[in-house]
């Protein structure tokens, strides 16, 4: 720094980089560390050779490096590298005995390094020293027991060294200490490299024992198998059948079971093997057994086992349905279905049993419709595949007990029920079973079934106290009352017919009164009581102003075999017509007009069908106001109406409303003959 003449320290001018832009080429870290790298690889200058040429010089040189060893073990004690490094130069300068002392005083140091073990026994087996690599290796395996070099190491130095027996006592002494899978594959393996098969296989039997997997027990039986021992191989897979028991049962055991015995074209013992897995099993492991039990009927088996195979599948299939979802009803038919087409009456009847006890968690009917069909199959099993007769009348008597009769019930099985009994020939029975039901859970249907059986049985007495029952219970139904009717016309009783139509009538609610109305007159009609059917008719049009009870009541007296049956119709039309016209029912009106017409085209005269034709109305368009329910105009609706005769002469708006139409019309065809006349070419000035 330099010192101005005032005594101020002046700093050095700084360069500006007036180009601040970035350079062309760019250099990263990655490219400046690998030239820093690279120049580190680059070798130096080898050091000058050393030529040792007298005794003095090579004492002073093992003087030196040994002075250099020692102060390296000094400085770095427990590094076993520099011991290492010690004794392999000891042994380069043939210095056997120091080269031991370097390892022995290493192992005070840290006895439990395996490399320094093994540096100090290739040593010895280098130097031929065999006797001095046994002591090192009986140290260093009783030191460090589950080092499993030393052991590979000292057996295979034995064999070598062609000491069988020396080798086999130090796997004996390795196998005392249980070591893992493949020390005993080793011993095994040694073994059966000098064909001592015995030896192998009590080798095998500790093995199994100590290593007790599944892999294990297949190899034993293998090994059986490959010396052509089938006997004891087939000993050795039973024997681990029964080991694992039950509980503990691997597919994989028995499927390599069932291969060895096709193998040894036992076919039918591999598929007892495979189906004693399938019923011990569980179900979600018995995939690869269903798969491979499938192969070996397709291989070896005929229609009907393979047949078995695929049941067997689907029947596990269905298993796992209706384990996840016991209430899924469609599942358990199906189930139900396969076994008793297998035919085992045993083994469905306890399917059923397991069926039936998911009743439905809900008491509403929708949720029982399916489930009810469970007890109806199981019924109809017991009966027809069972033929127990007695389980049957109890399926019925438990379904009915479960069944919440307060709430709802099912008709069809108090039906089933009665007809099973019937089968039986025990008519009382079934008479008690439908009498319950009516009493419980009295139905339409249930009466229906009840009364036809009885009619079937011609018991007319039972039958009528029946239809009592059922008009109490339902007194406007009108099928039934019809129904009952109908009974007593079939057995004659005319007065007793027409009392229950006139009961019938008189109900003050009837869910179909037209009908039942038209049956009393068809009832009339039939027994010829025209004067009855006429009162009838005027009963009936007191209640109701229907066009269709004017128009019938004219048909009944047009087919009346009576020569005032034209005119009495004809009167009927008149009536009805003056009652329409007091209704005010224009379209009601017009069909009876319409229907008087048709009559008069075939039945009357040129002057009556005149008199007809003067009363017809005329089809008029008219626009009305359209209102929202909110009360706002939503436009204008065009509808059509009828004007009759009579109303034209009581609005006389209408005589002037008509005038003015006939105006308008004829404004306008003068005004389309003025157009035309227009366009007609008038003759040419030049003529």
């Amino acid at each position: 720094m330099e010192v101005g003449k005032d005594g101020k320290i002046k700093l050095p001018k700084v360069a500006k980089v007036k180009n601040k832009m970035p350079a062309p080429v760019q250099i990263t870290a990655e490219q400046l560390l690998r030239e820093a790298k690279e120049r580190e690889l680059e070798l130096g200058a080898p050091p000058p050779k050393q030529k040792i040429s007298d005794e003095e010089e090579l004492k002073a040189y093992r003087l030196r490096k040994r002075k250099a060893f020692e102060d390296n073990i000094r400085k770095n004690r427990t590094v076993m590298i520099n011991w290492i490094k010690y004794a392999g130069w000891e042994e380069s300068q043939k210095e056997i005995q120091r080269a031991r002392s370097v390892y022995e005083r290493a192992l005070d140091v840290d006895h439990r390094n395996i490399t320094l073990w093994l540096k100090y026994a290739e040593m010895e087996m280098r130097n031929r020293q065999v006797n001095h690599a046994r002591n090192i290796w009986d140290r260093a395996i009783t030191i460090l027991p589950r080092a499993n070099q030393f052991w590979y190491k000292y057996t295979y130095m034995e064999e070598m060294l062609g000491n069988i027996a020396g080798s086999r006592q130090v796997f004996e002494r390795w196998m005392e200490w249980q070591p893992e899978e493949q020390a005993w594959h080793s011993y095994i393996n040694f073994e059966l490299r000098y064909k001592e098969l015995d030896r192998a296989r009590n080798i095998y039997e500790r093995f199994v024992l100590v290593h007790p997997e599944v892999k294990n027990w297949i190899k034993y039986a293998k090994f059986e198998e490959k010396n052509s021992y089938i006997s004891s191989a087939r000993n050795v897979y039973e024997r681990a059948v029964e080991f694992f028991g039950e509980e503990n049962m691997n597919e994989v055991l028995i499927i390599a079971f069932a291969k060895f015995e096709e193998n040894q074209k036992e076919h039918e013992r591999a598929r007892v093997i495979y189906k004693y897995a399938l019923d011990h099993l569980p179900k979600d492991k018995c995939q690869e057994i269903y798969k491979q039990y499938t192969v070996h009927e397709k291989k070896f088996g005929d229609r009907a086992a393979i047949e078995d195979v695929i049941v067997s599948k689907r029947r596990f299939q269905y298993e796992e349905q209706v384990k996840s979802n016991p209430h899924n009803y469609d599942a358990w038919f199906d189930y139900l279905r396969l076994l008793e087409n297998e035919g085992n009456v045993d083994q469905t009847r306890e399917l059923y049993e397991r069926a039936i006890a998911n009743v439905p968690p809900s008491q509403e009917k929708r949720h029982w419709r399916r489930y009810i069909y469970l007890w109806i199959n199981y019924a109809l099993f017991e009966e027809l595949e069972a033929h127990d007769i007695d389980r049957t009348r109890q399926v019925y008597q438990a379904c009915i007990e479960i069944i919440p009769h307060k709430k709802f019930t099912f008709a069809k099985i108090w039906l089933l029920y009665a007809h099973f009994e019937i089968r039986q020939k025990n008519l009382q029975m079934a008479r008690k079973i439908l009498g319950a039901s009516i009493g419980k859970c009295p139905k339409d249907k249930l009466f229906r079934s009840y009364i036809d059986m009885e009619i079937q049985l011609r018991e007319f007495d039972r039958c009528r106290i029946l239809y009592e029952k059922f008009l109490e219970f339902n007194p406007e139904n009108c099928t039934t009352w019809m129904k009952y009717a109908e009974l007593e016309t079939i057995l004659g009783d005319v007065e007793r017919t027409r009392a229950i139509y006139e009961l019938a009538i008189g109900q003050p609610k009837l869910d179909m009164p037209e009908v039942l109305w038209k049956s009393y007159i068809d009832f009339e009609i039939e027994q010829e009581e025209y004067d009855r059917t006429r009162k009838l008719y005027r009963r009936l049009l007191e209640r109701t102003q229907h066009v269709k009870v004017w128009v019938s009541f004219a048909q009944f007296e047009l087919c009346i075999d009576d020569p005032d049956a034209k005119e009495r119709a004809r009167d009927v039309y008149r009536d009805g017509h003056k009652a329409m016209k007091k209704a005010e029912e224009k379209e009601e009106r017009l069909m009876l007009l319409e229907a008087w017409r048709e009559y008069e085209h075939e039945h009357g005269t040129e002057d009556s069908l005149a008199e007809v034709e003067k009363q017809m109305p005329k089809k008029v368009k008219k626009r009305k106001k359209v209102q929202t329910e909110d009360g706002s105009d939503a436009g204008w609706e065009e509808y059509f109406d009828y004007i009759f005769p009579d109303d034209e002469a009581a609005q006389p708006n209408l005589k002037l409303l008509a005038m003015a139409k006939m105006w308008k019309q004829k404004q306008l065809e003068q005004d389309s003959t003025t157009e035309e006349e227009e366009a007609t070419p008038g003759p040419s000035n030049d003529s």
